[in-house]
């Protein structure tokens, strides 16, 4: 039985630049003929990625770490464990290396040397203490094959010296299963250990303005040198950046089956990891340029639906034609926009499920939407109950 949890959201943000290309242009994309401002999925992930470890409705050991310096991690830990620096490292870089993510040392434009594995890899941190422990408890493997690297190292032609087999075995158990919430819903793909790949529970679109963006904008600054002597005028630095305000639609989707399956069948923790889900979606927002802009504006529209044997529904095609400004704003009628697509996909498709959402713009009652909740706390606490009602109907 399929069962999901859907959010779909109406966001309006000031001018700004969250989420950038690589011109330093806002992100935007061609849809109904006209072009929109975009937030990549990307950007919010990462967002909500952060808010997590904020928050903390979850231990440290129940988050992922995005990283090329998971050596570093694994090094602190050996070092908390009574090992000396250098060898923890040594025995981090060889432990990696051994599972095929290999460290490599490079040198930066300022000419600082640096050790990183290729790419970044996604790890839960019960995996980084599980993969730190196993180094311990063979330590004394790990310093025989320390002394064996040294050795070759002094001879003209040093030969490759691997690991045993049945240490990397151990090492790559410590790979399995992670508990990290953020990678339960995301997932994770690891190029050089695609056993290890994790399918992702959740899905996130790309946020899209509901209206179409009209022309980009510019902001020319300058800076003044404060010790500059007063008789010396002109500004000592120019600039430009680019910047964009828009109304989104936001819309996230979570298989709950796969959700409970990523996480060992732990219900617990996955409605847990759904109340930092539900508040992430809720509260993060991307930090581009905010210092520049601080464009910390929250939802308009918070709307959910937890739905059982029923398909995915993105409600994005409710502005496939462009909204135009009412009353000199967009927020009102892409909520309206919203609520009628909603509500004709009900009517026409059928697979209704539980509905309810805030208001945040006007508190109006959108009786399509479903049961209307007086704040965000009442909202989240309603839909963890709507979804620990499934879960039981699931089955393990």
């Amino acid at each position: 039985m399929k069962a999901l949890l859907e959010l779909h959201l109406i966001q309006n943000f000031a001018p700004s630049n969250l989420n950038r290309d690589d011109t330093g242009s806002p992100k935007d994309a061609y849809f109904g003929g006209v072009r929109r401002a975009r937030v990549s999925s990307q950007s919010f992930k990462r967002a909500m990625r952060m808010d997590f470890k904020e928050r903390h409705l979850l231990t440290r050991d129940e988050i992922g770490e995005r990283t090329k310096r998971a050596h570093e991690a694994i090094r602190d830990l050996l070092k908390e464990a009574g090992r000396g620096h250098e060898e923890a490292e040594k025995a981090a870089i060889e432990a990696l290396k051994g599972v095929k993510l290999e460290v490599k040392t490079t040198k930066r434009k300022d000419g600082i040397q640096e050790k990183k594995t290729e790419y970044l890899v996604f790890l839960g941190r019960d995996e980084l203490a599980s993969f730190s422990q196993k180094i311990l408890e063979n330590w004394e493997g790990f310093e025989a094959h320390l002394k064996a690297l040294e050795a070759e190292a002094q001879k003209k032609t040093p030969k490759a010296v691997d690991l045993p087999k049945e240490l990397k075995a151990n090492l790559l158990g410590a790979l399995d299963g992670s508990r990290a919430v953020d990678i339960a819903l995301f997932g994770r793909m690891l190029a050089d250990l695609p056993d290890k790949n994790a399918d992702a529970a959740a899905q996130v679109a790309h946020a899209l303005g509901t209206h179409a963006m009209s022309r980009r904008e510019f902001d020319f600054y300058t800076a003044v040198d404060d010790l500059k002597p007063n008789d010396t005028a002109g500004a000592d630095m120019l600039g430009t950046v680019e910047f964009g305000s828009a109304t989104f639609y936001r819309y996230l989707c979570i298989d709950l089956a796969k959700l409970r399956g990523n996480l060992g069948g732990d219900d617990d923790l996955v409605l847990r990891g759904l109340k930092a889900l539900l508040y992430a979606s809720v509260y993060a927002v991307p930090t581009g340029k905010q210092n520049t802009f601080a464009a910390h504006n929250l939802p308009s529209l918070i709307s959910t639906v937890v739905r059982q044997d029923a398909s995915p529904r993105n409600l994005a095609n409710a502005f496939e034609v462009a909204v135009k400004a009412r009353e000199g704003g967009h927020v009102a009628p892409s909520i309206e926009k919203l609520a009628n697509e909603w509500d004709r996909q009900e009517r026409i498709f059928g697979q209704g499920g539980r509905g309810r959402y805030v208001n945040a713009h006007d508190e109006l009652e959108m009786e399509a939407l479903g049961e209307r909740q007086p704040n965000v706390e009442t909202l989240i606490g309603s839909v963890l109950n709507d979804v620990r009602g499934v879960l039981g109907q699931l089955g393990q």
